[in-house]
């Protein structure tokens, strides 16, 4: 009994150290978002809203949270149906060239991101895809699929295919034995996929770089220029904004599993 208390509270010190060492980076950056200081500073000498009114009232921020609004939800969208279909694909295959496929189809989490960046800029420069919302979801979209097909991959293995055999044995044809049995079934894996790609689209910065431009620059990229021309606690706000978009985003998601 003592050691297993001994134990447990080994755990419980080492998620809490955990936790802390995770959070405290948002620890420190939301108070500054919140200084009265002109500059970057922790602790902030008094408290202000003014960096949030700066943002709220810059249209190029306004431009740059549009257009990384309509990336992160098209790109998430996309990325669920492909994501879907292809994990679908890949638990039905019986081949062994299936799990060649899941490598291939998995590389963009496992490749540095500078190296998938730069083989982007290559070929878009060529296509004419550069600085162009087109291009940018179509990047986010392939980021975004090795999320989603991981997340449905899980909720498939533990979905017993017998049920949708029934169910085509019924009449049913294969696209409508998945979306009446399987679909409903696996639906809190594709919803977790969904989520993960929005996040990732939303964060994703480096391919940003490479090929986002003119107008159709995203949060992080402006983000970027902005640390780089002059540092002040607007770059705070935005970053404590997106924190809590995500805090929320996963909370939803939570609540929605919890209800199941």
């Amino acid at each position: 009994m003592r050691n297993l208390s001994s134990t447990r509270i080994a755990l419980y010190a080492f998620t809490a150290i955990a936790m802390i060492w995770l959070m405290v980076p948002i620890l420190i950056i939301a108070p500054m978002s919140f200084s009265s200081a002109r500059f970057l500073q922790f602790p902030p000498p008094g408290w202000s809203l003014r960096w949030y009114q700066s943002l709220l009232g810059d249209p190029a921020w306004i431009a740059a949270g549009r257009v990384s609004l309509i990336v992160s939800v098209s790109s998430a969208l996309i990325a669920t149906v492909l994501g879907t279909a292809a994990a679908y694909g890949l638990n039905m295959a019986r081949a062994r060239l299936a799990g060649a496929l899941q490598v291939l189809l998995l590389l963009p989490l496992v490749v540095p991101i500078v190296i998938t960046a730069v083989g982007i800029f290559l070929i878009y420069a060529n296509i004419g895809l550069l600085a162009t919302l087109p291009g940018l979801i179509l990047a986010n979209v392939m980021l975004g699929m090795p999320y989603v097909i991981t997340s449905v991959l899980v909720g498939l293995r533990k979905f017993d295919p017998a049920q949708e055999m029934v169910a085509r044995s019924l009449g049913m044809n294969r696209p409508r034995a998945f979306f009446a049995v399987t679909l409903p079934q696996i639906r809190p894996s594709v919803v977790s996929g969904l989520v993960f790609a929005f996040i990732s689209a939303l964060d994703e910065t480096v391919v940003a770089i490479f090929i986002a431009g003119g107008e159709n620059q995203t949060l992080t990229k402006k983000m970027f220029t902005a640390l780089r021309d002059e540092i002040d606690p607007t770059i705070a706000a935005l970053s404590t904004l997106l924190t809590a978009a995500s805090f929320l985003v996963l909370a939803i998601m939570s609540l929605n599993l919890r209800k199941r």
